[in-house]
Formats: C-alpha cells, sequence, structure tokens
C-alpha cells in the first residue's frame, strides 16, 4: 500500500467527516428552527381557531389572591377575572395540545409562542410546554413551564436577560393574564422540582399566590443546570376587551 494512497485516503475521510458535521450543525442551528417555527405556527393557528368556535363566556370574578411576601407582590389585587365559574369544572388539558400562547415582550415584539401540556420532547419541539400538575394560568398556585434556549426556534435564548418588572402575558382565549417576573433568572441543577412547587423554593414567596415559573438549560449549549425565573400575577383583562399594554418591562 502506497504512501499516496494512505494519505488520498484519509484526505476524503476527513473531507467525508467535516461535510457531515456542517450538515449536522445546519441541521441543529437551522433547520430545526425552521420546523419549529413552522410547528409553533400551526399550533397557534389550531389555538385561534378553537377560540373562534367558542360561545361567548363572560367569566366570574376571582377572589383576591393572598400577597406574596418579599416585596414581590404588586399593591393592589389583579384587575379583571382570571379565572372561570366555579360551577364550571374546566377541561383537562389534553397531552401534547396547545391550550394558550405566551408574549414576553422583553425578547421581542415579534415573539410569541404556544403553551402545549407536558414538557416531552416531542411538545418542546413544537412550542412552550406546561409541567403537568401545576396550576392553571390564572389559578392560585405556580404555572410552570418549560421552553428550550437553543435549538427548534430558541424560544428562551434571551432568557438571561429576563430583568424584575418584565411582562409575561398569557392568552388562553379568554383571559389575558400579565404575570411580572419579580427576579433576575435563578440558576439551579436539573431535578429541582421544588423551583415548580405551589410555592416555589428560592422565589421570595412565602406565601399562596398565583405565580409562574418559566425554565430552560444552563449554559445555553449545555445542559448541566437550569435557568429559573419567577412572577406573580399583576392583573388580567378579557380577551373581549383587547390587548393589554406590553411594556419592555
Amino acid at each position: 500500500m502506497s504512501v499516496r494512497f494512505v494519505v488520498r485516503t484519509f484526505s476524503e475521510l476527513c473531507v467525508t467527516v467535516g461535510t457531515l458535521i456542517v450538515l449536522f450543525v445546519a441541521y441543529v442551528l437551522f433547520w430545526t428552527g425552521v420546523k419549529a417555527a413552522d410547528a409553533a405556527e400551526g399550533e397557534i393557528d389550531t389555538l385561534h381557531g378553537q377560540w373562534g368556535a367558542r360561545e361567548p363566556v363572560t367569566p366570574a370574578p376571582p377572589p383576591a389572591p393572598p400577597p406574596a411576601s418579599g416585596g414581590a407582590s404588586p399593591s393592589s389585587s389583579p384587575s379583571g377575572s382570571a379565572e372561570p365559574p366555579s360551577s364550571a369544572a374546566p377541561a383537562p388539558y389534553r397531552a401534547g395540545k396547545p391550550f394558550a400562547t405566551m408574549r414576553i415582550p422583553r425578547f421581542g415584539s415579534g415573539w410569541e409562542w404556544p403553551v402545549l401540556e407536558n414538557t416531552e420532547v416531542s411538545t418542546l419541539r413544537k412550542g412552550l410546554g406546561h409541567y403537568s400538575g401545576t396550576a392553571r394560568p390564572g389559578e392560585t398556585g405556580n404555572f410552570a413551564v418549560a421552553g428550550h434556549r437553543r435549538t427548534y426556534g430558541d424560544p428562551f435564548k434571551d432568557f438571561p436577560e429576563l430583568r424584575p418588572g418584565d411582562a409575561v402575558i398569557v392568552n388562553d382565549g379568554a383571559t389575558w393574564f400579565t404575570y411580572r417576573v419579580v427576579k433576575e433568572p435563578y440558576r439551579t441543577v436539573p431535578g429541582d422540582t421544588a423551583v415548580v412547587d405551589p410555592v416555589p423554593r428560592g422565589s421570595g414567596f412565602e406565601e399562596p399566590g398565583r405565580y409562574l415559573t418559566l425554565t430552560t438549560c444552563e449554559p445555553e449549549w449545555g445542559s448541566s443546570h437550569r435557568l429559573i425565573a419567577w412572577a406573580h400575577l399583576d392583573a388580567t383583562r378579557p380577551v373581549s376587551e383587547g390587548k393589554p399594554p406590553e411594556p419592555a418591562g
């Protein structure tokens, strides 16, 4: 076997491996984003179709939530309505199906993603995932949501930019729920389930209330840790009254 043959074979192998690496990187950085954007848009279209087919409902005003300790709660109760009438038990969410949309003005005027039930891999490829068993939007408890930081549309790419006072606006088709972030993102390890408890540990909340927890991977291209952001319900507004204001925070 000649040296020339060995060198040529090795060079061809390097070119092949290099091409595969480039294709893989293009798939991760570009193609998963394209597929996620298409999937998310389809889920939002599905929601709008479902909401448009609903009969108009006038929700009952919710009871005033208990104040959160640590200075995280607003000085007044959320306005508008946040929960359906107690006489009508809501239908359970369907696994992998959308039930709300989320907007975070801090992430840009065009940032909007569907929120789907559960945090399975296949679900997070289509949008944000609701931790099953945690509260619904506006309910007393902890409405907890996960999302990719990188790949599949990078929904939480700018997660570290969240600041106290930033708005997180959730629409379930009947009500706009505006939550307010209470502190900069908190870093923890995977498996720390206390961060999605009804009164999440480390949040500064000490009493039951209406909370939101957002989670994503840390570092940006890894998953050795998690970034957590907590918020409290600040205001509600019936969808029939139009969109709420969306300040950058």
